[in-house]
């Protein structure tokens, strides 16, 4: 956690190895039901990252890491997921960033069927940006505590993103267990249209 200018910024990556792969503001009222403004159409993707997109996919082109050696993978994903926040005339203002990194990602054995396994990594990562946003709009503003409170939410989803993006290379054993690769796809889809309401955040 880092302190910028009234700020206060966590990132958390993690680097996928054909396992798991890997890890702005706006306005929450202090109230029961805030209201929001901001669209994640907002975020550009850039020579570095990807921000997710359910019109973006990944494609082999994005992953420009040099590929590992001494290694099983044959390919690694590097997604974060990232939150700032601040006060702001009085509201407390956060955003959300889901992004691939480009710099960090490789792939040695390219065949969309990786491909496909590695894209479930970024999206387990967006589901976490979700359930993010989800218990943000549900977090009761607290002036005193809201730092730690905060850092705790976000704490608490990283480590159910971490477990779920492990049992995702554990049931699919990196994806070379075929029938569970697919049937985690699946799953994976479906997750992601159980949290589109949150779909949109800052």
């Amino acid at each position: 956690m880092s302190y910028l200018h009234l700020f206060y910024t966590i990132v958390m990556a993690l680097n996928i190895s054909g396992k798991i792969a890997p890890a702005r503001p706006k306005p929450l009222h202090a109230s029961v039901s805030p209201v929001f403004h901001a669209s994640k159409n907002n975020k550009k993707e850039s020579a570095e990252v990807i921000p997710w997109s359910i019109d973006r996919r990944l494609e082999w082109d994005d992953f420009l890491c040099e590929p590992k050696k001494h290694t099983d993978a044959v390919a690694s994903t590097s997604t974060s997921l990232g939150i700032s926040y601040k006060i702001e005339n009085g509201l407390l203002v956060y955003g959300i960033t889901c992004d691939f990194s480009k710099t960090k990602s490789w792939g040695l054995l390219r065949t969309d069927y990786i491909l496909a396994h590695e894209q479930g990594h970024f999206d387990i990562t967006e589901i976490a940006a979700r359930r993010l946003h989800q218990a943000l709009q549900q977090y009761n503003f607290n002036r005193r505590t809201y730092r730690q409170d905060i850092n705790e939410i976000y704490r608490t989803i990283v480590k159910e993103k971490e477990d779920l993006q492990a049992t995702y290379d554990e049931a699919s054993d990196h994806s070379r267990k075929r029938k569970m690769q697919y049937e985690w796809e699946e799953k994976i889809a479906m997750m992601l249209s159980q949290t589109e309401a949150f779909a949109s955040y800052p």
